[in-house]
């Protein structure tokens, strides 16, 4: 390994090493990595499926016109002058 990489991966270690010994020596570690555990789990999971729902299936039937609206949509759009104002 150059020094550079050793000097790049032993940053990476210390950081982990910095966060893994601080939440191990807390008395309420275990209780802050199961709170930020749930909201990771909200964030990206239950707000996933609130506001982002499967736009594609709802227009399309089969994979071949997902990909022909797609299409459509990055294309036909463009030269006409109508970006995403469909």
């Amino acid at each position: 390994m150059s020094e550079n990489q050793d000097i790049k991966q032993g940053f990476w270690s210390r950081v982990f090493h910095l966060y893994y010994d601080g939440f191990r020596s807390m008395t309420v570690g275990k209780t802050l990595w199961l709170i930020i555990g749930i909201k990771l789990f909200i964030f990206f999971i239950v707000i996933k499926l609130l506001f982002f729902p499967d736009f594609l299936s709802t227009k399309c039937d089969n994979e071949q016109e997902k990909a022909e609206y797609v299409r459509h949509q990055m294309t036909d759009n463009q030269e006409s002058g109508n970006y995403g104002n469909d």
